[in-house]
């Protein structure tokens, strides 16, 4: 797809520029080695107006990740917010994925840089994985083991681990992989969270060895709201092959159904599931189309 014409504007170090303009240090860190940091965020057009959801936790999570690698974090947030919203009129956009990165200059020594750059770009972008069930793969890629790398942190170079597993996926025929941690659970997709219903209840796995979703965190408060049970335990592949049903979160992803896993295929109906009223719910939620919270 196309992510930006002649006339896109994005936000560059403190100024608004042509995308086609911009330039990138051929010398940096983040070119050579993944040295960056980066976020997602989406906009939504409500009967209030364009609102970012849950803008100030995905700045702060942007900050957290630099910090986590000694990536220098300099700026406020709350300008950042204002900025974003500033590049989102600019653009004449409205419903828009938003996508700030921290890279860093020259320095192609392997020790941590003592300055950074900051970019936000947003586009027209519809659900990340489309609207229809997806079926998914048990990757033969693991996810990165927490003690070798800062899995909690939205790191530009953990990625290339998505990559290679998304596309593992696509080419056996599937849409989203499904990978395991060290020890042989179920730890999340490729950039979504997972969500397994068995008996009325709602599983997810813990935090210890799985990327914090601002989304997955938000699903939970949900299921609270909506008095459904949900459980944060370790799964096995079994676990997930053995559910009434599955889904999926993420900021670009949102809130998706999983119609088979391998060769199992759900025999629930979607729309009858927990996960499906969470959906709803969910949409309600971004859109401003109920008194559940107050979006920034």
């Amino acid at each position: 797809m196309q992510y930006y014409n002649q006339n896109t504007l994005i936000y560059l170090n403190g100024e608004f520029v042509k995308a086609h303009g911009a330039v990138v240090d051929l010398f940096g860190q983040s070119l050579h080695y993944g040295y960056g940091a980066f976020e997602g965020l989406r906009s939504y057009s409500t009967h209030n107006g364009t609102r970012i959801f849950k803008a100030e936790e995905h700045f702060e999570r942007l900050e957290k990740s630099c910090n986590a690698i000694n990536l220098p974090y300099s700026w406020n947030n709350r300008m950042l917010i204002e900025k974003t919203y500033e590049l989102l009129a600019a653009n004449n956009l409205r419903s828009a994925y938003i996508r700030p990165l921290v890279f860093s200059g020259s320095n192609m020594h392997l020790m941590t840089s003592t300055d950074a750059n900051i970019m936000i770009a947003a586009w027209e972008w519809g659900p990340y994985l489309g609207q229809n069930l997806l079926k998914v793969n048990i990757s033969s890629i693991e996810r990165p083991n927490p003690k070798s790398f800062r899995v909690d942190a939205k790191i530009s170079g953990q990625y290339i681990n998505s990559i290679m597993a998304t596309s593992e996926a696509i080419n056996n025929g599937f849409d989203e992989a499904l990978l395991l941690d060290q020890d042989g659970c179920v730890a999340q997709a490729s950039s979504e969270n997972i969500f397994i219903e068995k008996d009325f209840k709602i599983y997810t796995p813990p935090l210890e060895n799985i990327f914090p979703g601002i989304t997955r965190q938000t699903v939970i408060d949900i299921c609270k709201d909506l008095n459904f049970e949900i459980i944060e335990k370790k799964l096995t592949i079994d676990d997930v092959y053995q559910a009434d049903s599955a889904f999926l979160s993420g900021t670009a992803a949102e809130i998706i159904g999983v119609k088979q896993v391998d060769h199992v295929i759900y025999k629930e109906h979607w729309e009858n599931t927990i996960g499906a009223s969470i959906q709803r719910k969910y949409k309600n939620l971004v859109l401003e189309q109920e008194n559940y919270e107050v979006i920034i």
